[in-house]
């Protein structure tokens, strides 16, 4: 079965916590803070292999966590660092925010490796608090927690060359002639579901690979038939080959085939008409494929279509060697399309405005009288304080004061003994 879309859940590893604890030698006296840092959670790191072909791996496996770093230590040693979590893909794939659509990575050389979340650094144990005036902190951290998405997987498969065109064409017969690909031919429509590839060598001793597309038809850019779900495999490609059935035995016109199926690439990305295209005439041996051609030829002509057109015939192997030399020529010539805008060539402008300050809270309040913040810096404190002891609470206090949330509070009315919530924790507010 070949997959190439899915959504996935990745979870970094939390950093350990740190941990609070005093040095109680023999003969050491005033042993001070001795409690060590919590270590690194991993990171979730996807690695491309180039023995991977589809997102199968993935249909049943969509949920991946990276483990936590060890918690801190007594007599001042740190916690171990958790190992990263490395998931294998395919080649070409695309790895994307599954919410916002953001773009995280593009992984297409084998080895090719991106962070996609980061695992919580280790909190702080008591011996890094430790001052002149506090030479005996009781306050560590909790390990920050590590990031965690919901991504999409989407994979777009890397062939420098792609066959396109409307099915039973013999696309597939093509394919198989001039590689060593097997893929399933039959005398009935859509017979191709999936892309598949295969390594073209020519007499000259180069070579290229070649995909076979699943036959598109009209209105396959808005989701009739398979196109949709296989045109963005087309976009890595550099050269397209149109094999376009000369022979008019599925009742078409082979005119209009070319202008179709270019109307729907055209349609789902306008870039794919600026790749260099070859128009392969197939299915010569066939009755009435001459006179069609010519037709086709003058059609051309009519329509100021500069396209080179290849006479072969599949079935054969009448003129192919002539049609994998030339690919070959115009993909030395023709360099590689980006596949996202390069905004490294826009005009550098600075435009200086008034940013209002970013208060990185919010707060709301509930039917019920309760004082509600929210806010990802404000969640990240809390869950980063360890309230089992004293001075941790009044340090987090303390910070929620130094961000200004003190006075909000009293700002939107809060009274004092009013509940206030942050997260799952409640506290009375006090004047």
């Amino acid at each position: 079965m070949f997959l190439d879309q899915v959504k996935v859940s990745v979870k970094a590893g939390s950093g350990g916590d740190g941990m609070v604890t005093f040095r109680r030698e023999k003969y050491i006296p005033d042993g001070g803070p001795a409690g060590g840092d919590g270590g690194e959670g991993g990171d979730i790191i996807f690695v491309v292999d180039e023995g991977l072909r589809t997102l199968m791996d993935f249909r049943y496996n969509r949920h991946f966590k990276a483990k936590h770093g060890e918690n801190g230590m007594s007599k001042g040693m740190h916690g171990r660092g958790a190992k990263d979590l490395y998931v294998k893909v395919p080649p070409g794939t695309i790895v994307k925010d599954a919410v916002t659509g953001t773009m995280y990575a593009d992984l297409t050389d084998n080895g090719q490796k991106a962070v996609i979340v980061k695992g919580g650094r280790g909190g702080r144990g008591n011996i890094r608090f430790a001052s002149p005036s506090n030479p005996a902190p009781e306050i560590a951290e909790n390990g920050e927690p590590g990031e965690d998405k919901e991504i999409e997987l989407e994979l777009k498969v890397l062939a420098d060359v792609g066959l396109i065109g409307f099915p039973s064409v013999g696309k597939s017969t093509l394919l198989s002639v001039v590689s060593a690909a097997r893929p399933k031919i039959g005398a009935y429509h859509f017979t191709t579901l999936v892309p598949n590839l295969g390594m073209v060598n020519t007499e000259d001793g180069r070579s290229f690979v070649l995909a076979d597309m699943p036959g598109l038809i009209e209105g396959a850019s808005q989701g009739v038939g398979l196109g949709i779900e296989f045109l963005r495999h087309i976009e890595r490609t550099r050269v397209l080959l149109h094999v376009i059935d000369m022979s008019g035995v599925e009742g078409r016109n082979p005119i209009d085939d070319y202008f179709t199926i270019n109307e729907e690439l055209e349609q789902y990305d306008l870039k794919l008409r600026e790749r260099p295209q070859l128009v392969i005439a197939n299915k010569m041996d066939m009755p009435k494929s001459e006179e069609n051609l010519a037709k086709f030829k003058k059609e051309l002509k009519k329509a100021n279509e500069d396209v080179e057109v290849f006479e072969v015939s599949a079935l054969t192997q009448k003129g192919l060697n002539t049609v994998m030399s030339r690919t070959v020529d115009l993909l030395e010539t023709t360099p590689e399309f980006p596949m996202y805008e390069d905004e490294t060539d826009k005009e550098e402008r600075v435009l200086y405005k008034f940013i209002p300050e970013n208060k990185n809270y919010s707060i709301t309040r509930e039917p019920d009288g309760t004082w509600v913040i929210t806010g990802e810096k404000i969640e990240k404190l809390y869950k980063m304080t360890n309230f089992q002891f004293d001075e941790s609470v009044m340090r987090f206090a303390r910070q929620l004061r130094g961000m200004g949330i003190d006075q909000a509070l009293r700002d939107r009315g809060a009274k004092n003994d009013d509940i206030v919530r942050i997260d799952d924790f409640e506290f009375n507010f006090v004047e």
